[in-house]
């Protein structure tokens, strides 16, 4: 089993499965994890998905380059614009919220899988790379374009131009990640995360992530018009009696949190 999915309630995890080998992104692992994808976002007893890799030392070191050192022809398929058969489509497509508990090293395609993914926690052992120059292939995953609206274009070309590594606690500090957590912590924190984004209605939560993501690809006046056209037809139908209901729930959540 390439791709393991583990059930904590409404939180699916996601776990790539081949440590031995860094959890690289050989054609079989990458057709496998878009399927079970597609299928989590058909599932509605899922309202959140974490993304992993197997043991410590990788999140995954991206498309497997031995594999490519025998036969390049499964790069065009690893770009296809189909979800069924592209991960990062498949992530970026999915309505529930995806968390990256990056565990590891995160390297080139594997960055990649890592931005396609809502947001990131990172363990201490995790570390960032951008390879493809150095490897001699341009990103079809997205990177050249996501990272730098995410940590700065002079940042990013500082990443890419290069191909060396930051650590965890540099990409919290430019941005990447959300946080930084103990090896020990990173999953309960992640699963703990997620359960906190399963507890909103699956309909209000599936909507409001496609609101930000559709708004963000959106020029700023653009994307302020998409929000008050959502926001009229959402809120046309809410009813004063719900509001009133979870007010209190919401009060009472907040106190806990102090």
């Amino acid at each position: 089993m390439l791709v393991k999915v583990d059930r904590h309630d409404a939180v699916a995890v996601v776990t790539l499965n081949r440590p031995e080998a860094m959890n690289a992104l050989s054609a079989a692992l990458r057709a496998e994890l878009a399927h079970v994808m597609h299928d989590l976002n058909d599932d509605d007893s899922i309202r959140a998905v974490v993304l992993t890799g197997a043991g410590e030392r990788a999140f995954t070191a991206g498309l497997d380059l031995k594999e490519l050192g025998v036969d390049t022809s499964s790069l065009s398929a690893a770009n296809a614009s189909e979800a069924g058969s592209n991960p990062v489509m498949a992530l970026e497509q999915c309505r529930k919220p995806v968390i990256g508990a990056i565990n590891g090293v995160a390297i080139t395609g594997g960055f990649e899988l890592a931005l396609a993914c809502d947001l990131l926690i990172a363990s201490e052992n995790a570390r960032f790379a951008d390879t493809h120059g150095r490897v001699g292939l341009m990103p079809g995953w997205g990177l050249s374009q996501k990272l730098s609206r995410i940590i700065g274009i002079s940042r990013a070309k500082e990443l890419s131009l290069t191909g060396n590594f930051i650590g965890a606690h540099q990409a919290e500090a430019w941005g990447l990640v959300n946080r930084v957590v103990p090896a020990a912590d990173l999953l309960p924190t992640v699963i703990a995360l997620a359960q906190d984004m399963a507890s909103i209605d699956p309909v209000m939560l599936a909507g409001y992530k496609a609101l930000i993501d559709e708004g963000y690809g959106l020029p700023f006046a653009e994307a302020l018009e998409l929000e008050v056209k959502r926001s009229t037809a959402h809120n046309g139908r809410v009813d004063a009696a719900d509001v009133e209901a979870r007010r209190s729930n919401v009060m009472e959540r907040g106190r806990t949190q102090g």
